[in-house]
């Protein structure tokens, strides 16, 4: 896995050569823009929390469009053919297209520690909820992009890996939720199952609560996907 580092560090530059990473930075930051208003009203408590509520829902359609090129480019360029072909593994190629993509990822929320700076100025600010908060987000991603990164490896459109990706985060994330909100109506079985819920596992990291339970779940689920992205790139090399 020597080799990860070294795709990192071009999948992070080549983001910023690609128009598409430029969309998504200027729609997620729209977005957060949009959910700080509501924080930063007078009267509101000093913090970040609806930017940290909402935010999950604009990462549903934000991510698929950072991660849908990760390996469907590849595949349809045939550059995948010349990666295989240098000394690196499957492991190291998955490693580190989604370290690249979770580092942009980052990137994308860095602009917005710009509303904790304002927030301290006209508020006297406790950081723990936000620090939660930021760290919820971080694992959210993280989770988005290896759905990414695993859809984008079974195709050679990035349409259809984009449109993939969305469908697979819905499942995970937004179904649950809406199930929740009519939990009284569902029997104790798909109750249990709406708990397994992207969202429904986050809410805590928003309120300010870090809980172990939902660190490895995050990071559990997180590696199933690339375990899982890294056999079908195995597959499909022996082709």
């Amino acid at each position: 896995m020597t080799r990860a580092p070294t795709i990192a560090r071009r999948e992070i530059s080549g983001y910023f050569y690609s128009p598409i990473a430029y969309v998504a930075l200027t729609v997620f930051l729209l977005a957060a823009g949009f959910f700080f208003q509501r924080d930063f009203e007078p009267g509101q408590p000093a913090g970040l929390r609806n930017v940290f509520d909402q935010m999950v829902w604009a990462l549903v359609f934000v991510v698929p469009i950072l991660c849908m090129g990760l390996m469907a480019q590849e595949w349809a360029a045939g550059t995948v053919e010349t990666l295989f072909t240098a000394p690196v593994g499957e492991t190291d190629v998955v490693l580190g297209k989604f370290l690249g993509a979770t580092g942009f990822f980052a990137v994308l929320l860095a602009p917005t520690l710009l509303y904790v700076v304002l927030l301290r100025l006209y508020s006297r600010l406790d950081f723990g909820p936000i620090v939660a908060g930021y760290l919820g987000l971080v694992l959210v991603g993280a989770l988005f992009v290896s759905v990414g990164l695993f859809c984008s490896s079974l195709t050679r459109s990035q349409v259809v890996a984009a449109v993939a990706t969305v469908a697979v985060l819905f499942v995970i994330t937004i179904a649950p939720y809406l199930l929740q909100q009519n939990a009284s109506q569902l029997s104790a079985r798909w109750r249990t199952v709406t708990e397994y819920g992207v969202y429904n596992r986050y809410v805590d990291f928003s309120k300010g609560v870090v809980d172990s339970g939902h660190v490895v779940f995050f990071l559990a689920v997180t590696a199933v996907f690339l375990f899982l992205t890294v056999k079908v790139l195995e597959a499909r090399r022996w082709k």
